[in-house]
């Protein structure tokens, strides 16, 4: 039996958790995802309009360090003022789909959507980024790379609305650059997608986070090149990444956009560049 029509656009959590309580709704926040899913002229079944809600969107910086609001759109992310950490982030955020996508699409709704291509996954994870969850029985807190479980699929629970994207303060230390390789520029899914930060104290790297996307069932951390690269001058960190390490990490995956073996070369060599470029003092 098809699921009864309904719509809700609630202005407050409280009111939006106290509706998806009930079960059987689909939230939905940019649609960016949702609507190109959908096979019909409309949405059916009961959908949760999140939109309304003021308290999802918005980036906010204290001692703890940086809450974003899964509601903040990819344009409101792109345009703000943050550390040159945070300039993965913001790359990405730039090519995500194109302007109009950008307007409507949001953070927690790329995360929510579990592609193993989003874009937005390989910089956050760079950003050691935690999720923050929140239903009636309380608010509990995920590192990033726990949430998302598999391709299409996380660990939120029936009740929950993922509400904030947390990065620590820590995190918020260093440069970061992202790039992705695709058939063209815009409106494209990655081959592969990197995100690289590192934070240098007189001429080495002292702390490197790496992380790929579009290369396995999940965006990963890269581990073992990280270690490999801390404590090296800056000058050496490139010949440090090397194609074995990345593959391993990876196990790469193959579709109709390349082979299991183009996408290991080509994440290694992205990442090499990402190092080049932040070791010479560039990022973003």
């Amino acid at each position: 039996m098809a699921a009864e029509a309904a719509y809700e656009r609630p202005e407050s959590l409280a009111g939006a958790l106290a509706l998806l309580a009930g079960g059987g709704w689909t939230l939905l926040a940019g649609g960016t995802d949702l609507y190109p899913a959908t096979n019909r002229r409309a949405l059916s079944g009961r959908i949760l309009d999140i939109t309304g809600m003021e308290d999802l969107s918005g980036l906010r910086l204290d001692r703890e360090g940086l809450r974003i609001g899964a509601g903040t759109t990819w344009a409101a992310l792109a345009a703000a003022t943050l550390p040159p950490a945070l300039a993965a982030l913001q790359a990405a955020a730039r090519e995500v789909g194109g302007r109009q996508i950008q307007n409507a699409g949001t953070i927690g709704g790329n995360l929510c959507n579990a592609s193993p291509a989003a874009d937005g996954l390989p910089p956050l994870l760079a950003l050691e980024a935690e999720v923050e969850l929140a239903s009636q029985d309380g608010i509990r807190r995920l590192a990033l790379e726990d949430f998302i479980a598999g391709p299409r699929q996380t660990a939120l629970a029936p009740g929950e609305i993922l509400v904030a994207v947390h990065i620590p303060r820590a995190a918020l230390m260093g440069r970061s650059t992202f790039l992705k390789l695709g058939a063209r520029k815009y409106l494209v899914i990655s081959i592969a997608a990197i995100a690289v930060r590192l934070l240098e104290r007189e001429g080495r790297v002292a702390l490197a986070r790496i992380a790929v996307g579009a290369c396995s069932p999940v965006a990963r951390r890269l581990t073992a090149v990280e270690a490999a690269l801390e404590g090296a001058s800056l000058e050496d960190a490139t010949g440090l990444v090397r194609d074995a390490d990345v593959a391993a990490a990876l196990a790469p995956i193959g579709d109709v956009r390349a082979s299991a073996a183009y996408r290991a070369v080509a994440a290694a060599e992205l990442v090499r560049r990402a190092v080049t470029a932040l070791a010479g003092g560039a990022d973003g």
